[in-house]
Formats: structure tokens, C-alpha cells, sequence
């Protein structure tokens, strides 16, 4: 398959997402970075199947995971928070552990485009993709 009909056939795809945001603060009223997932996934025809805000806690992360691999539903999970290099930032930590295959290439573009929108801090997140 080339890389056209490939990403034809991936624009058909519908998947179902679950959302986690980790944060000590955020609120279902303050989380901005859910709206805007929320907005963007929907737009292109995907499901949001779960929403949850959890503290930066390795086990509160561990178990929102464990949650998400137990719905059927859910193809997609999407954690966002806690992903940066200050003590409380534990979100890597975990999910990290858990990947059975990682893709470098997530983060490096995450980063990339994080780049192009706020500078240099962009290199401070410890983004990353994979296979659980």
C-alpha cells in the first residue's frame, strides 16, 4: 500500500478515545487542554468513550490506565499533563513503564510542533507514544 492510499484509508478511521488529564489543579471547568482535544477529536469523527481528571500520583495515572485497557471501546488513550521535568511531573514515569513497543517519532513530533507554537520550553516535555 503506498503512502496515499494509506492515509486515504486512515481518514476513514473512527476510533474511541479516552481522555486523561493529570493534574493537581485542573478542574472539568479549568481543563482547556480537554476542551480543545475534545473539540478537535469530535470534529474528525472520533468518539470521546472516557473523561477523567486524575492527580499527578503514579497511582492514581496507574489505575486511570488499568480503567482505559479494560474498555473495549476505547482504542486510543490520550494522557495529557504531568509530562514535563519538575518532581510532580510523573505521567512519563508510568506510562512509560507499561509501553510494549514505543514510538520515538510521537514525542519528537509533539515536540516539533510544540516548538513551533511556544520556543524553547517545547524541549522541557517528555512526551511519548506507544503501544500498550
Amino acid at each position: 500500500m503506498g503512502a496515499e492510499e494509506h492515509r486515504q484509508k486512515a481518514d476513514r478511521v473512527q476510533a474511541g478515545f479516552a481522555i486523561v488529564t493529570v493534574s493537581d489543579t485542573r478542574t472539568p471547568e479549568t481543563d482547556e487542554n480537554y476542551r480543545y482535544l475534545h473539540e478537535r477529536l469530535k470534529r474528525d469523527g472520533h468518539r470521546i468513550v472516557l473523561y477523567r481528571i486524575v492527580r499527578d500520583e503514579p497511582h492514581e495515572i496507574e489505575a486511570a490506565l488499568s480503567d482505559i485497557a479494560a474498555l473495549t471501546e476505547a482504542q486510543i488513550a490520550l494522557f495529557n499533563g504531568g509530562t514535563g521535568i519538575s518532581p510532580r511531573d510523573r505521567t512519563y514515569d508510568v506510562i512509560a513503564h507499561h509501553l510494549e513497543k514505543a514510538i520515538p517519532g510521537f514525542g519528537e513530533l509533539f515536540r516539533m510542533l510544540s516548538y513551533e507554537e511556544i520556543g524553547a520550553a517545547a524541549m522541557l516535555s517528555r512526551a511519548t507514544g506507544g503501544l500498550y
